[in-house]
């Protein structure tokens, strides 16, 4: 919001010096214009004689040797006339005024359309994706497209993995996590589906590289340093320093909504709460530290 007042209050400043600037022109512009001087040395009719025009400094020296020696007679002028303000309606714009004015108008038309930009810019928009809650959807279905795809499915727009949490390890879970992580897990328990659910974020936390699932180990093995995970991200091997992070999870009227906005750090070492051994070989092969 600073940022926003900031932005609306340069839009009203720059608007008021700009018609300061167009109303000190417009006074100014009871004199003749270059246009005009042009005009009037061009001109025959305001000649003082000869083939050209002369020049100020020639007219003033020709006067001086007109003007006969002696007293010069004074002679009195007419009174003067008074002013009177020319009426506005009869008088129009300018040419100088219009110009002005249409400058200004651009102007004030920019910087408005400027500040408005700023605006939409800053003005708190809908976010979906990476960041947000995704809706992932009915947890029936989403169970189901888990055990089709051999126990993991991916998410790219929310950079993670969803796969199945088994009821049977619920009770154990209750003692290792954190209740954002629970509220998927349990959910096969608590609201009568075959399984609960884990998200979890695609990066190792060892040094982030993307973590892909190993059909035949059933587990996540990372390509660059060989660090092991379980099905549910629970550290199995290498030199990652905990299990897979994961996002908070809620299941609201039996839809998954994953807030991949929250990250919750993944279990320490030593976690286990499936028991879950290699089903196969592994992908990447022994895991070794780095």
């Amino acid at each position: 919001m600073p940022v926003v007042l900031a932005v609306i209050v340069l839009v009203v400043l720059a608007g008021v010096v700009l018609v300061g600037a167009s109303r000190r022109r417009d006074s100014g512009a009871a004199g003749l214009s270059r246009e005009v001087r042009r005009s009037d040395r061009s001109n025959p009719a305001l000649a003082t004689g000869g083939d050209e025009a002369l020049s100020g400094r020639e007219f003033e020296a020709a006067e001086a040797a007109a003007r006969p020696a002696g007293d010069v007679a004074i002679v009195e002028s007419a009174p003067p006339v008074p002013f009177v303000a020319p009426d506005p309606v009869a008088l129009g714009v300018t040419r100088r005024q219009f110009f002005n004015r249409g400058i200004v108008g651009m102007m004030g038309f920019g910087l408005s359309g400027f500040g408005g930009a700023c605006l939409a810019f800053l003005w708190p928009q809908g976010v979906s994706g990476f960041g947000s809650k995704i809706r992932v959807g009915n947890l029936i279905e989403v169970l189901a497209d888990v055990e089709n795809n051999n126990g993991f499915v991916y998410k790219p727009e929310g950079r993670m993995w969803i796969t199945a949490y088994p009821n049977g390890a619920v009770e154990k879970a209750r003692a290792a996590y954190s209740p954002a992580e629970l509220a998927g897990m349990t959910a096969g328990t608590e609201q009568g589906f075959d399984a609960g659910i884990v998200a979890l974020y695609q990066k190792c936390p060892h040094l982030g590289c993307r973590v892909p699932n190993c059909v035949s180990s059933q587990w996540f093995e990372c390509p660059c340093h060989g660090s092991q995970f379980n099905q549910v991200g629970e550290k199995r091997g290498g030199p990652s320093p905990r299990g897979m992070d994961r996002f908070a999870v809620a299941v609201d009227g039996g839809v998954l909504v994953v807030d991949t906005g929250t990250i919750v750090q993944g279990p320490p070492i030593g976690t286990n709460t499936t028991g879950q051994e290699a089903e196969g070989p592994h992908c990447i092969g022994e895991a070794g530290g780095h």
